[in-house]
């Protein structure tokens, strides 16, 4: 039977950091803005420009990350990247001049 020793040191080190997760905004090459979720930001706008990423930024590639929010869990960067969502785009533009971070709805 197998032992069930602690793990080794160097096996702790490979592990994942802690999620933060972060709401990201594009603006498209129409002028439109797509609004998403990652953990690595930089990883998921390669997705888009590369076409791998969602079916909206397939349509409409991607010209530039136009801001990024960092939220402690997934749940809260989806309820801010609905909220997000409702705007219209000059809202959501006027959002990413501002750099203000955007305050999780309750649930």
């Amino acid at each position: 039977m197998p032992s069930r020793s602690s793990p080794r040191p160097e096996a702790l080190l490979a592990l994942p950091p802690m999620s933060n997760w972060h709401v990201y905004l594009i603006e498209c090459i129409d002028g439109s803005v797509y609004t998403g979720i990652a953990v690595d930001v930089d990883r998921r706008y390669a997705q888009h420009v590369a076409g791998k990423g969602a079916r909206y930024t397939r349509s409409h590639p991607p010209s530039r990350l136009l801001a990024c929010f960092g939220y402690p869990d997934r749940s809260a960067a989806l309820r801010v990247e609905y909220a997000i969502k409702q705007l219209t785009p000059a809202r959501k533009r006027a959002l990413c001049t501002a750099g203000i971070l955007p305050v999780v709805p309750h649930a």
